[in-house]
């Protein structure tokens, strides 16, 4: 229905019938109103004044038709009686106050259970604070990380039985609650928002472009919605039909018009698109946008992110709601919360980014009036709203704002709060650390600590987690308390008030070494094992493997050596892989029996220390110490770990780990000498830089040989000559290649850089290659004699330039740790 014009005489006329006639008024300076007469006095600076009464009694009293609306100007009009005069006084409110919540929910995919639980706790926290909008995140019912159990009928039928909880409680009376759950309509499955208020299914949202690139697959599970401008009658299904008392219900793309607003929902991955509905949602009055989301952390992501939120509105208006998950669900990646408020481009408010809370609440209050007047100062806006694809909308006869009054204080824009790469690996690992230790029936963690940077880097990572979950128990989060009371073992009223004497109960650090070992390292592993307060053993593995090699020797009648003494490069691999995969028998074999020594029930979990660039190029034994129950820096670089040591030393109180990042990186798994000492760079034959340059023009920028060959002689141009690039391309493709096998038995690792050459579902490749690439090496051979192979081409660049000046977009990138965020 196209929007009326309130001062027409026929409009005037309806809207009277309707007790709604908007009486027009003059701005004057009485306290009472503008120019109105006092106590009945129809003077003659009265627009009362000399007026005649018409008869009205042909005009009968009826509703407004179904289906109308009156526009937000004339919905916002108050009728105020006036016995003396005999009269409705039609005042404008002056504005239009809305409080609204959003959520960050720690759900457990198929925890049912779990996930109501938190759902209702922040509906019950939203109504308290005074809201009257809940949103929560994508999928929340049935947790986001639910894959292939998407695929269940059982799933979807459990989604049901808890809405219909929902429906039949009185959470959703007063507030419009959005509901993430799966729903089977005809033949597809659809990832939806359920949005419910006053025990009714108001209308159901389809997503329409389903995330399936990266760590998603929704194409897999789920079907997107394409219907654009319908909205079906959806039957619900027979036990929520005659729980509820409602047959049918809205489904499709479409929004809510209130009384005095219009809501709608935009889902996840939606908002990146490159048409988002909220564009066209804008231009058809919608005012309130709800993304329900289920977004996992990586490394300097946030920043992303938010600007997108800010984006949405910052050129349209409106409010711009985000709910996410927080947490681990049950997977590799940790959904790192941040749920926000935004309002024609101003963050007004923000929550944690990491927690170990199962629900925090975000509340906003906002006077929806900004929106109207931002977008009525936008020449552009009104054209295009003017010549809008009609979207279609669904009445909900409720007010969701209030008028004008103190007992309300708006929301003003805040600044953004944003952690230091150093502080996001310290936290997100940590938090996820938690989840899997109080989720899985673990006892504990057991660490094979080397003294070595990566080692170390997952100690403090350990010892950060024992310090948050004290933190939060002297905050008063009683689950925290609760959780760390079983897994620490406490009794008579005891609970964890120290991370040092936490760490002892629940953290287990092993030195395995052998005659290759220094004394350097040995002592580092001591000294921050005490630092952190890990129960802390050291034990020599010689004899273990030299009782295997005596057997090599009893079965072959050989014994083989090791490079330095004489011995094959062969020789010298199997010498070094047998201490590997010792440690990790050994290290498996403690954490089953450990507790057991110590009189505890249950077991501990493995943890892995094997970084991302060393996965890329495969310098890790397969089935030794990188073979573990669970890695939480298996996707972060080696250049990253070193700055989070040197930051974790001052600002975890671990002062050992400036000592271990100084040290050369290397495995010790050869024999020290005067003239030679193993170093893992030298072994690799390329350095952890370059390893993460490789990795991110490979997996970020798709590069193959050929073309990461052409990048880098833009990038390495000024130092390297083309066939020097070209030897460097070869080499890493080749061990590359001979390695990939050990991605697909790669230890589950907390994701957080964007090129993991993680196997599971993040970087699906082949393992069986012709690791001579002979047709791609050949071009690259042909290319470099194009270019006169051992000569500088890019000679104007040696000078010196600016990072990333000349090189292009693709080798410009393949340097900066924020690529393919």
């Amino acid at each position: 229905m196209a929007a009326p014009n309130l001062r027409s005489r026929s409009w005037l006329q309806k809207l009277e019938t309707w007790n709604l006639r908007p009486w027009p008024l003059k701005l004057g300076s009485s306290s009472r109103g503008p120019n109105l007469p006092s106590h009945g006095d129809g003077g003659e600076g009265s627009q009362l004044s000399r007026r005649p009464r018409r008869d009205r009694s042909h005009l009968r009293r009826e509703p407004p038709p179904e289906g109308f609306h009156l526009p937000v100007a004339a919905a916002r009009l108050a009728v105020v009686p006036i016995p003396a005069l005999g009269i409705l006084q039609v005042r404008c409110s002056t504005m239009r106050l809305l409080k609204v919540a959003t959520c960050n929910l720690n759900q457990w995919a198929m925890d049912f259970d779990c996930n109501a639980k938190n759902i209702r706790e922040s509906i019950a926290e939203a109504k308290r604070a005074g809201a009257v909008i809940r949103l929560g995140p994508e999928l929340e019912i049935t947790g986001y990380g639910c894959e292939d159990h998407f695929l269940e009928l059982d799933t979807v039928t459990h989604a049901w039985e808890c809405l219909k909880d929902l429906l039949l409680g009185d959470w959703t009376d007063g507030i419009l609650c959005s509901f993430g759950m799966p729903i089977i309509k005809g033949s597809e499955r659809y990832n939806c928002q359920v949005l419910c208020m006053n025990r009714k299914i108001i209308m159901i949202r389809p997503k329409m472009w389903l995330a399936n690139d990266g760590n998603y697959r929704e194409l897999r599970w789920f079907t997107p919605w394409k219907q654009k401008n319908q909205l079906d009658d959806f039957q619900l299904p027979s036990e929520i039909s005659e729980a509820v008392s409602q047959k049918t219900v809205p489904f499709g793309y479409g929004y809510i018009q209130f009384l005095d607003t219009a809501v709608a929902a935009e889902v996840c991955e939606e908002l990146f698109t490159p048409l988002p509905p909220h564009t066209e949602l804008a231009l058809n009055g919608v005012e309130v946008f709800m993304n329900a989301s289920g977004s996992h952390h990586q490394l300097r992501k946030l920043d992303v992110r938010l600007h997108a939120f800010i984006g949405a509105t910052y050129y349209r208006g409106g409010v711009y709601m985000y709910s996410n998950h927080q947490g681990c669900d049950g997977g590799r990646l940790y959904y790192d919360g941040c749920s926000c408020v935004i309002v024609n481009g101003d963050m007004v408010a923000q929550g944690s980014q990491f927690s170990l809370k199962d629900v925090e609440v975000v509340i906003a209050e906002i006077d929806l009036d900004a929106v109207a007047s931002f977008r009525g100062s936008i020449s552009s806006f009104q054209e295009q709203a003017s010549a809008k694809t009609k979207v279609p909308s669904v009445a909900a006869p409720y007010n969701l704002c209030q008028s004008f009054h103190l007992r309300m204080c708006l929301s003003g824009p805040l600044k953004i709060k944003y952690h230091s790469p150093e502080e996001e690996i310290a936290l997100g690992p940590g938090c996820w650390l938690w989840d899997y230790l109080r989720r899985s029936g673990a006892s504990g963690f057991l660490l094979p600590l080397s003294g070595g940077a990566d080692s170390s880097s997952v100690a403090a990572i350990v010892g950060c987690m024992c310090q948050l979950v004290v933190k939060e128990i002297a905050n008063g989060d009683e689950e925290v308390k609760a959780d760390a009371i079983r897994i620490g073992r406490y009794d008579d009223g005891q609970f964890p008030t120290d991370s040092k004497e936490f760490a002892k109960r629940i953290f287990y650090t092993v030195y395995m070494g052998t005659e290759n070992s220094s004394e350097a390292t040995r002592s580092r592993a001591k000294l921050l094992a005490d630092e952190i307060g890990a129960w802390h053993l050291d034990v020599c593995i010689d004899n273990v493997v030299s009782a295997l090699l005596s057997l090599f020797e009893k079965l072959t009648g050989k014994r083989p050596r090791y490079k330095v003494d004489g011995g094959s490069n062969a020789e010298n691999l199997g010498l070094q892989n047998i201490q590997a995969r010792i440690r990790m028998v050994l290290a498996f074999m403690l954490a089953s029996l450990l507790p057991w020594v110590h009189n505890k029930s249950g077991f501990y979990l493995v943890l892995g220390s094997s970084n991302v660039d060393e996965g890329l190029r495969g310098y890790l034994t397969k089935y030794d110490c990188s073979s573990a129950d669970i890695n939480p820096i298996g996707s972060i670089s080696k250049q990253d770990l070193r700055s989070f040591l040197r930051w974790a030393a001052n600002h975890l109180g671990y002062s050992s780990l400036a000592e271990v990042e100084a040290a050369p990186p290397t495995a010790e798994l050869e024999p020290i000498r005067s003239n030679y000492s193993q170093l893992d760079e030298v072994d690799m034959g390329m350095t952890y830089e370059e390893l993460s340059v490789y990795g991110r023009l490979r997996k970020i920028f798709r590069c193959g040989p050929v073309s990461m060959f052409q990048n880098l002689c833009y990038r390495w141009g000024t130092k390297l000559a083309p066939a020097e690039v070209a030897e460097k391309v070869k080499h890493f493709f080749k061990y590359y290649s001979i390695n990939r096998h050990k991605m697909t038995v790669l230890t589950p690792s907390y994701h957080a850089e964007s090129y993991s050459p993680e196997d599971n579902r993040f970087d699906l490749r082949q393992f069986l290659y012709n690791a001579r690439w002979p047709f791609q090496f050949r071009k690259i051979d042909e290319l470099v004699q194009k270019l006169d192979g051992d000569e500088i081409a890019i000679k104007e660049l040696a000078a010196g330039t600016s990072d990333g000046e000349g090189m292009g977009v693709v080798a410009a990138g393949s340097g900066d740790p924020k690529a393919g965020v």
